[in-house]
């Protein structure tokens, strides 16, 4: 059976929700993609956009729930772990 997570607004409400069979709420709806990011960011890049390319890559990562700078940065790390051959 496909449960939804109840919304949870206290310590306790939590501890009770974690006390009971949770395999009811394992569906994909109820996940979603994190990254973590391990290594520490020492080196700065300043780049230059056009107006319209950034606000789009701000309005995509607004979307996304992530900041611009993040957003960029994972596209250019997905560019290089691509499988695909160049």
């Amino acid at each position: 059976m496909k449960k939804k997570i109840p919304e949870i607004k206290t310590d306790k409400a939590a501890e009770a929700l974690l006390e009971q069979d949770l395999t009811g709420y394992l569906n994909m709806e109820n996940f979603q993609q994190v990254s973590f990011e391990f290594l520490p960011k020492t080196e700065k890049v300043n780049l230059r956009f056009p107006e319209k390319l950034l606000k789009a890559v701000r309005e995509k990562s607004k979307r996304e729930g992530i900041s611009y700078q993040k957003y960029i940065r994972r596209a250019i790390e997905r560019s290089l772990t691509d499988s695909r051959p160049n």
